[in-house]
């Protein structure tokens, strides 16, 4: 299977400010000491449209902090407005220089934003984009690039250009509140745009939210008559739950996805879903300080790329994507993006057809060797005492 990545120079000029940076101050979610320490507040979207949130975007987050040298507040909204907007009142009180912000919808954010920049708060956007706010920079993934990957993916699923010409899919988007989503829908329906792919039924998906996917999806199904051969879905967590409803209906099909989250590999290699989208967190979250420090520190943001939030063209740093078929699962393994066991626990004979290595097992493999060698040497030292006395 084909890899499709996309790179972006201007990550590499944000990731150097962090290494520039030398004391060990670390995260925090209690007020600022008062040894004047630089102070940013990271609001985090929920914990319910996807794990990364808080498995992995919080204590990546956290360690890019204490390596830069600045003490920051992270919280969740939990997917409440009115708690997001309480929380960056509390974070602008508490004193932070920064406020970074994963906004619910364009329109709270911005509103955030608008108060933030008032009391002489930096902004940034992570993640998603504000439209109509006053971000200073912009730390994503490449959006369009990523619908790209999941267009270009479902092709490929369906087995290439020529397979696919004619095939029936469903679509599944993301929340309409999120400008990603729609990012990501811009991406997937270019790229199939001349495929002679036809898309018999479409929806978005309110909030993320996974169960109300599996019955958008369910009743879509059912009007379609059944009678399809893939889904396009915008996350992991919106494919499982289309997936749950195929195997419901007896069906097992190709399905997309993104975040390579556990579960999603894992389904990888089951055979319900066919590709995800890796997203590796730590480079928008080292990017996210990255600027948080130069904005501190009155610097500017070292990118040539920028982009349109409907108020005015800002800095726009952009971290990798890359899209993960089955022989790619190994990839976000090895990086330490996922753990082993969560991916192959109770599958690992699957893992082992493709190439997926346990890290921990092989440190065990080698202790027991250098055990084994440690007591053969004993054992014989014993002997050669034995018949020396």
């Amino acid at each position: 299977m084909k890899r499709n990545t996309r790179n972006c120079a201007a990550l590499v000029g944000a990731l150097a400010l962090v290494g520039g940076a030398a004391s060990s101050v670390g995260a925090t979610t209690e007020p600022p000491s008062e040894g004047g320490a630089m102070l940013a507040g990271f609001i985090l979207p929920d914990s319910a449209s996807s794990i990364r949130w808080e498995s992995f975007d919080r204590p990546l987050i956290e360690a890019a902090c204490a390596e830069a040298g600045i003490e920051c507040l992270i919280q969740n909204a939990e997917g409440d407005v009115e708690n997001m907007s309480t929380i960056a009142d509390q974070m602008i009180t508490q004193g932070v220089g920064v406020l970074a912000i994963v906004n619910l919808d364009s329109e709270s954010g911005a509103a955030i934003q608008e108060r933030a920049a008032a009391a002489g708060v930096r902004n940034i956007d992570y993640d998603r984009l504000t439209l109509g706010g006053s971000a200073d920079v912009y730390v994503s993934f490449d959006n369009v690039a990523v619908g790209t990957a999941q267009g270009e993916g479902i092709i490929e699923c369906l087995g290439g250009p020529e397979a696919a010409d004619g095939a029936r899919i469903i679509q599944l988007h993301g929340s309409p509140t999120d400008n990603n989503a729609t990012l990501y829908r811009e991406g997937y329906q270019a790229a199939i745009a001349d495929s002679g792919i036809e898309t018999v039924g479409e929806e978005a998906v309110p909030d993320w939210d996974n169960a109300q996917a599996a019955v958008i999806f369910e009743q879509l199904l059912t009007a379609a008559g059944g009678d399809i051969d893939g889904v396009l879905v915008a996350n992991d967590g919106l494919s499982l739950a289309a997936q749950q409803v195929l195997a419901d209906a007896g069906l097992t099909l190709p399905t997309t996805g993104q975040d390579a989250t556990p579960e999603g590999l894992r389904a990888i290699l089951e055979g319900t879903q066919c590709m995800t989208v890796y997203k590796p967190v730590a480079e928008e979250a080292n990017a996210a300080v990255a600027a948080a420090a130069a904005l501190l520190n009155g610097e500017e943001i070292d990118t040539s790329v920028t982009i349109d939030n409907e108020v005015a063209e800002i800095p726009y740093v952009q971290a990798e994507i890359q899209s993960i078929f089955i022989s790619d699962v190994h990839i976000p393994v090895d990086d330490g993006f996922v753990a082993y066991a969560d991916v192959c626990n109770g599958i690992e004979d699957l893992c082992t057809e493709n190439g997926i290595v346990d890290p921990g097992g092989e440190a065990m493999v080698e202790t027991t060797v250098a055990e084994a060698m440690v007591e053969t040497t004993v054992a014989e030292a014993m002997v050669e005492t034995t018949v020396a006395g």
